[in-house]
């Protein structure tokens, strides 16, 4: 029997077995092929400690020791800058405040990012708090860490019947039959449906599209200390990614868990609205695909024991913010489990359970 078996291999599921796999045998179920083949794979993920709500503020100030210093860190220099063409200045005024952010003139913009075009741009702010994060090293040290203190890693292993016992979970994949103590539901944007196979109630998560396009830097211009650019509300952005551009509209389509594909009509908005404020012409495109970013309906990560049943325990809902709060939410997620006192705020403790889902919790 195992203490711990969690299912999902993404960034959450995965950074669960780091934080569990020296308290108990621990066995991780992944349906793919590999590891963070999803979202956790497709993500241009960034460091932004002030980025959502105050439970992810909190979440991932918990963890930003870890990932500037465990195994030698995972963070990089990169900012963010947000511009704003005529009528946007008070949207971009707002938005900078939110992110702590200083304004610059559009001249100082160009300075770093020249291709920006000055007869649109009436005003920009740029904040260097923001940092790349490096996903695959990231996943791979959370692995590593968990095979470390014994954990058994499973790919292409998809769950198709769960069923309570007394001890705990009777897990079913393929031919294989594994009983556990404690499930954790770290399945990402199939995790409601991993709920109902388990019979518990699911918390009303939904998966939201989000494309993404690979384009040659800009002029053949070394883009490597750009920051990321983005526009007012969010509704585009370009960040440098392995001396190329990544651009995406932003885009948050409601469907269904699915192995996710850009559209190529979203893409073409997403790239025309950034090529209204740059001097360079969009000519080719790389490559493109889709992620699906999970929301809870109150846009905050569910992590916790179920409302009905102890030995079921979430580790869903990280929309777009996976990874930066990976570890800070699977510490939490431990001490949860353990017992431990959170050195979180209890108030952001009780934001992010499964209970305040429902009534009768």
């Amino acid at each position: 029997m195992h203490d711990f078996t969690i299912i999902g291999g993404g960034v959450a599921g995965i950074s669960a077995a780091a934080r569990l796999a020296p308290l108990g045998a621990t066995l991780v179920l992944e349906a793919e092929t590999a590891l963070a083949y999803h979202a956790s794979g497709r993500s241009a993920a960034l460091f932004e400690p002030f980025y959502g709500a105050q439970s992810v503020n909190d979440l991932s100030l918990a963890g930003e020791n870890y990932l500037r210093n465990a195994n030698g860190g995972v963070l990089s220099k990169r900012g963010i800058m947000i511009v704003a063409r005529a009528g946007e200045e008070f949207q971009l005024k707002t938005e900078a405040a939110s992110f702590h952010m200083t304004h610059i003139k559009v001249d100082e913009a160009r300075e770093l990012i020249p291709i920006l075009d000055a007869t649109v741009l009436t005003q920009a702010a740029i904040s260097y708090n923001a940092e790349d994060i490096d996903t695959d090293l990231l996943i791979q040290n959370f692995a590593r860490e968990a095979r470390e203190n014994g954990a058994e890693i499973r790919t292409n292993a998809p769950v198709t019947t769960i069923e309570k016992t007394k001890n705990g979970w009777m897990i079913t994949s393929g031919d294989y039959h594994f009983e556990t103590k404690l499930l954790i539901n770290a399945a990402g944007a199939w995790a409601d449906e991993i709920a109902k196979l388990a019979g518990i109630n699911p918390v009303g998560l939904i998966p939201y599209r989000r494309s993404m396009a690979r384009i040659p830097a800009p002029n053949d211009l070394d883009v490597s200390k750009w920051p990321m650019l983005f526009g007012v509300g969010e509704n585009w952005y370009a960040k440098p990614d392995a001396g190329q551009l990544l651009i995406s509209p932003a885009d948050e389509d409601a469907t269904t868990p699915h192995d996710a594909h850009a559209k190529e009509l979203t893409l073409a908005e997403g790239i025309d609205r950034y090529s209204q404020v740059v001097t360079t012409e969009v000519t080719r495109m790389i490559a493109n695909w889709a992620g699906l970013r999970t929301f809870a309906p109150d846009r905050t990560l569910v992590i916790g024991p179920d409302a009905t049943d102890a030995n079921f325990f979430w580790c869903a809902g990280q929309g777009g913010y996976g990874f930066q709060t990976s570890a800070g939410a699977s510490q939490l997620l431990a001490d949860l489990i353990t017992g431990q006192s959170s050195r979180l705020p209890q108030n952001t403790v009780g934001a992010l359970r499964p209970n305040r889902f429902f009534k009768y919790a």
